[in-house]
Formats: structure tokens, C-alpha cells, sequence
């Protein structure tokens, strides 16, 4: 009864192993497209392009103008002595200021830097198409890899196929030997050969069967399928070419498509071209400049619809010295900047003298001639003082010397 259970329960087992175990009749093209579309490495080898070709469009925009946007809100706690040139001795110091705001946008467009932008973007646009030539390269391995294993998997089932016709030939050696042993025309030492002989073949049935299967479960694992699909390759697709090529006709074939020797001939040209870059520090940058400056310091000063347009030039003297001139024009939306425009509005409409005997202020800017000649002032009411159908501007100028005062070094190959 035991014996009757343990036959079931593995025949119970048996059945199960061959519902779960799938079979698939596998063709060489089907096995290329499974693993060109699971293929880890290639999917990172497309990711790769995909990064260098943002790379192209990066660089392509620092061809554009550079805009940035600041701003600041300063709090005074402690009152700042501010001391006006044009105040009197008593007026008390100046206004009180607590805080200001501070708004600047800038613009800049690179007129001028040596070439390094060109070079850039055709050092990008050739790491571009030589990581697209290792991607090829790799698509190409992963094929070789691809149709190498459905060969494998097709010699470890011809194998198991050969091993069972000189199973079944042994078997029947053997089955004939053992009635010629019973009817004593053999020798019982010559049935015994026999099979041990057979016994041995058994055993290489096995090694074939286990390595089919190792076989399988790797082609399972490269296409992408589960590890328990049976995988029965497709003779058809391992068939031979029906014209032939001579050997020079090959090798002319191969070296005309190795894309590795082409990835190795670009990357020779950005290495050139990296000469070329870096030479470019040798020459200045200019660049277009320009901007918009909004300033509020509350009882005291507010600016606004400041534009400024201008150029700048960078020279890096050595790695660590960075020498720069700018020179920009302000242009505003006002004529009373120099705090002159329109006409005079004449000294006896300001307020009276202050209680010490001296002018106000008031009254001393707006007419400073009689510093000159106290005797011919130009103040007189209604004369012209200035043009106010033309805005304020002035010119703006800059030197600088700059130092990088860290450094760095690359890591070595130790």
C-alpha cells in the first residue's frame, strides 16, 4: 500500500513538473528580436545617445543669450550717517534710511570667445555619433551572442537526439545478446559488457538532458521568458546561405562595417578638436551685454526703467587670473538725473532763508552759477535749464582682475 501511495504521489509530482514546464519552438529571428528588445546593455547604450544628444542641444544654446534675474531686500537696523556734499552744516545729517530694494536682470550674448562654442558643439556631435557606432558595435555583438546560443541549444538537442538512437540500438544489442546468453550461445562475461556498455549511454543521456536544460534556462534568461519554457529550436533558421563568398570577400565585408575601428577614427577627431578648445584660452571673450536695474530706498532715493547696454571683454591670463574690461551706456526714462531739465523756477519762489541767515537747500541747487559769479546768475525765472524732450544717460566703465583661489586636480590612475 505504501509502496502504491509513493507511485502516485510521484506520478502526481511528474504530471505537475510537465503542466508548469512550457515548450516553445524557438526560430533564430524570433530569438534575435527577444533579446534586441530585452537586451539591458542596449538599452543603456540608447540611453547613452540619448544624453549626448542633449548634449548637442546644450551646446547649441550657449549660443543664446544668457538672462538671469536677482534681487535683495536689505534691513538697516543701526541708522547709516549719510553725509550729501550739496547739504548744508545744519541740515541734520541726512534722511533716514532703514532698508532698500535692490532688482537687477542682465542679458549677455557671446559675440566673441576664440571658436570654443563652434568647437564645442562639433565635439559634441562627435561623441554623439561614435557612442552610436558603440551601440551598433554592441547590437551587433549581442546578435553573434544570440544566434552562438541557438546554435548551443540546437547541437544540446541533436545531441540528446544521437544519444537516445545509440540508446535504443544498445538497448536492443543488449535484449538480443541476453536470448542468445538463455539459449547458451554467449558467454554470460559478453551480455554483461553489453550492458555496462548501455548503462554508460544512459548516463551520457543524462549529462545531454541536464545540459539542454542549462542551455535553455539561459536563452530563457537572454530573451526575456520565463526559466521553465522548454525552448525547441527551429532547424529552418540554422539552414547554410545558398551562394557562398570567397575569404577576401569576407574579410573586405568586415572591415568595411566595424564599427569599432569607425568609433576609434571619430573619437581621433574630438581628441583633435580638444587641442583646438583649449588653444581658444589663449583668446579674449567679448560679449553683448545688457539689463534692466530698479532700485527704492525709501525717503531717500528710487531708480527705475535704468536700461543698460554694453560689451564686455574676459582674457584668462593663466589658469588662476582672469583680467576683464566692460564698458556699458545707462539709458533712463528721465531727464532730471543731473537734476536738471526744463526751465528755471527762480530763487524768490523757494522758501525763505533758514533761522541762521544762510539759503536753503533748496534754493542752492537750484541754481549753482552764483557760486561763479554772484553778480550774473543764470537762475532767472522761466530761462531754459535744460532739454527734457532728451532722457539722461552715461556711460559706464569697469576693470577687473579676478583669482581662483582653489584648485583642483584629477584623480590618477593608481
Amino acid at each position: 500500500m505504501k509502496h502504491r501511495l509513493l507511485f502516485i504521489t510521484l506520478g502526481l509530482f511528474a504530471a505537475q513538473s510537465l503542466l508548469a514546464q512550457q515548450s516553445r519552438t524557438l526560430t533564430l529571428k524570433e530569438a534575435i528580436d527577444l533579446t534586441l528588445a530585452n537586451s539591458r546593455q542596449l538599452k543603456l547604450n540608447e540611453a547613452k545617445v540619448l544624453e549626448a544628444s542633449a548634449n548637442i542641444k546644450e551646446a547649441e544654446e550657449k549660443r543664446l543669450p544668457d538672462a538671469g534675474v536677482s534681487g535683495s531686500y536689505l534691513y538697516l537696523p543701526v541708522r547709516p550717517t549719510i553725509n550729501l556734499k550739496s547739504d548744508s552744516a545744519g541740515s541734520g545729517g541726512g534722511p533716514k534710511v532703514s532698508q532698500t530694494l535692490f532688482g537687477t536682470l542682465s542679458v549677455s550674448l557671446p559675440l566673441y570667445n576664440g571658436g570654443k562654442l563652434k568647437y564645442g558643439i562639433e565635439s559634441a556631435k562627435y561623441l554623439e555619433q561614435a557612442l552610436k557606432l558603440d551601440a551598433e558595435n554592441e547590437r551587433t555583438a549581442v546578435i553573434m551572442n544570440t544566434i552562438n546560443a541557438c546554435i548551443n541549444l540546437f547541437k544540446a538537442k541533436e545531441a540528446i537526439n544521437l544519444v537516445k538512437e545509440n540508446l535504443e540500438q544498445s538497448q536492443q544489442r543488449v535484449k538480443d545478446l541476453s536470448n542468445l546468453e538463455k539459449n547458451g550461445l554467449l558467454a554470460r562475461n559478453d551480455l554483461l559488457k553489453a550492458e555496462l556498455q548501455s548503462s554508460n549511454i544512459e548516463l551520457t543521456l543524462l549529462d545531454a538532458q541536464s545540459n539542454y536544460r542549462l542551455a535553455s534556462a539561459n536563452m530563457d534568461i537572454m530573451l526575456g521568458l520565463p526559466e521553465e519554457t522548454d525552448l525547441i529550436p527551429d532547424r529552418n533558421g540554422l539552414a547554410l546561405p545558398q551562394s557562398v563568398k570567397s575569404i577576401s570577400e569576407y574579410e573586405q565585408d568586415a572591415l568595411q562595417n566595424r564599427n569599432d575601428i569607425a568609433a576609434a577614427a571619430v573619437r581621433k577627431k574630438n581628441a583633435e578638436l580638444n587641442i583646438k578648445t583649449i588653444k581658444t584660452d589663449y583668446y579674449p571673450s567679448i560679449a553683448l551685454t545688457g539689463g534692466y536695474i530698479a532700485a527704492d530706498i525709501p525717503k531717500f532715493l528710487t531708480v527705475t526703467n535704468a536700461v543698460t547696454i554694453g560689451v564686455g571683454v574676459k582674457y584668462n591670463i593663466n589658469d588662476r587670473m582672469n583680467l576683464s574690461f566692460e564698458i556699458s551706456q545707462r539709458f533712463t526714462t528721465t531727464d532730471y538725473l543731473d537734476d536738471v531739465s526744463t526751465t528755471y523756477i527762480g530763487a524768490n519762489n523757494f522758501l525763505p532763508d533758514l533761522p541762521n541767515g544762510e539759503h536753503t537747500t533748496a534754493y542752492k541747487l537750484q541754481d549753482r552759477s552764483y557760486e561763479l559769479d554772484p553778480n550774473n546768475v543764470l537762475g532767472v525765472q522761466g530761462r531754459q535749464r535744460g532739454f527734457s524732450k532728451q532722457r539722461d544717460q552715461y556711460i559706464f566703465a569697469e576693470i577687473g582682475l579676478s583669482f581662483n583661489i582653489s584648485s583642483y586636480r584629477c584623480p590618477g590612475t593608481n
